[in-house]
């Protein structure tokens, strides 16, 4: 699978396919507080009762749209720490896993410490095709391992109460065990980064310096 990853044409496992779109579904209001869909089943929601936009699933069919991600990939990866390039497990030393960043030090005092990541980990091999290949990366990434990144949060859609159904508000990202995370519909989970070291891909690939 990480063989398969690093060849030209490689489609990252968090990229959404043209033939995977966003299902219909009727946001309402849920009895105790937050939002839910009209025809809600077990599996809409995550293990923190946060609900989720609903997303077909048809990896490989079609054409990769390389500017949007699949929901339901992106949660997989960030739950179980997985390569967003290749699905297999992310890099994981006493240093910590290793992330690809866009670079922000100069915005940023202390970066990346307290990040709320939005991009899964990647494994060694897969490192250098997702900072060519994933369009948050461009003009410029780094390496970081975190140590600690089990602060989960996801990023949506908020939505406030309204008549005759709740109302989209805006793009937030929210603590997932947080009360207005009842008001999200998740698209994206989040993992803040803490106790980050920067990492010289070079060296611990082996590999040459990309030019």
């Amino acid at each position: 699978m990480v063989e398969a990853a690093t060849r030209p044409g490689v489609v990252p496992y968090i990229t959404a396919w043209s033939e995977e779109q966003y299902a219909r579904f009727d946001v309402v209001a849920h009895p105790a507080g937050g939002i839910a869909y009209r025809d809600e089943v077990p599996h809409d929601r995550d293990a923190d009762g946060v609900l989720w936009a609903r997303m077909t699933h048809a990896r490989g069919q079609g054409r990769p749209d390389f500017g949007r991600v699949h929901f339901g990939r992106q949660r997989r990866a960030m739950r179980a720490l997985l390569c967003q390039v290749c699905g297999g497990p992310a890099s994981r030393t006493d240093e910590g896993v290793l992330w690809l960043l866009k670079d922000d030090r100069a915005d940023w005092p202390g970066w990346p410490e307290g990040m709320a990541a939005t991009h899964p980990p990647v494994c060694l091999a897969c490192a250098r095709t997702a900072a060519r290949r994933c369009p948050h990366l461009r003009g410029g990434c780094v390496a970081v391992r975190a140590r600690e990144f089990g602060t989960r949060a996801v990023y949506g859609s908020l939505y406030r109460p309204g008549v005759p159904a709740p109302v989209a508000a805006a793009e937030v990202i929210a603590a997932s065990r947080e009360p207005r995370a009842r008001w999200v519909l998740a698209t994206q989970m989040v993992r803040v980064l803490r106790q980050c070291s920067f990492v010289d891909l070079a060296a611990e690939t082996g590999l040459p310096r990309a030019a």
